[in-house]
C-alpha cells in the first residue's frame, strides 16, 4: 500500500512545433520533467502536508515513478487563451481525505479558472462531509457556507494560463499536484 504523505504544487508552460514536445517542456519549466509521472485521481490522502516545490523535488530521485493529479491543456490556435488548473480542499479533520481537482478551460483567465478549480475541489469535500449548500450558488457565497460549517479548513489553487502562439507552435499548459511518500 502506498499512501503519500506529502504534497506540492507546481505549474508550467511550454511551446515547440510538436504537441508531445510542448508538453515536455511544460514538464521542464514545471520541474517534474525527470520523472516517470503515474496520473491518479483527486482524492488527497489524510493528513497530507504541503511543501514548498523546492523541498518536495529533494525527496525525488531521477527516473522515479510519481502520482500525480495533472491537469493539462494544449493549443496550436494562435493567440487562444488556455488555462489548466488543480483545485485543493483540505478539510479541518486530518483524519479525513480530502479532495483534489482537475479543471482546464479555454478564454478563462488565470484567476477564473483557479477559483473554478478550487470551487470543485471545495464542492466535492463537502458533499463526502454532509455539507449543505445551494450547487447553483456563486462561489463567494459557497465559500462562506464552507468556512461557518468549519468542516473545511483550507481551499487553495495552482493555475498555469498562456496565451497560444502567434506562429502556431503548440502551446501546452499544465498545473500539477505531486504526491510524495
Amino acid at each position: 500500500m502506498i499512501l503519500p504523505k506529502r504534497v506540492f504544487l507546481t505549474k508550467g508552460v511550454g511551446r515547440h512545433r510538436d504537441k508531445l514536445s510542448s508538453f515536455e517542456a511544460a514538464l521542464r519549466d514545471a520541474g517534474i520533467e525527470r520523472f516517470n509521472i503515474v496520473r491518479v485521481s483527486s482524492i488527497l490522502p489524510p493528513a497530507s502536508k504541503f511543501t514548498p516545490r523546492s523541498k518536495g523535488l529533494q525527496y525525488l530521485t531521477p527516473g522515479e515513478v510519481i502520482f500525480c493529479v495533472v491537469s493539462e491543456n494544449s493549443t496550436n490556435e494562435p493567440h487562444r487563451l488556455i488555462s489548466a488548473s488543480v483545485g485543493v480542499a483540505v478539510p479541518k479533520d486530518s483524519s479525513q481525505y480530502g479532495y483534489l481537482s482537475e479543471y482546464h478551460s479555454f478564454g478563462e483567465t488565470e484567476s477564473r479558472a483557479g477559483d473554478y478549480a478550487e470551487d470543485l475541489a471545495a464542492s466535492m469535500l463537502a458533499t463526502t462531509l454532509g455539507v449543505e449548500f445551494d450547487p447553483n450558488a456563486g462561489w463567494d457565497e459557497r465559500k462562506e457556507i464552507w468556512k461557518i460549517s468549519s468542516k473545511i479548513v483550507r481551499t487553495m489553487n495552482i493555475t498555469q494560463t498562456a496565451i497560444g502562439d502567434k506562429r502556431g507552435l503548440w502551446t501546452t499548459v499544465i498545473a500539477v499536484a505531486v504526491l510524495l511518500p
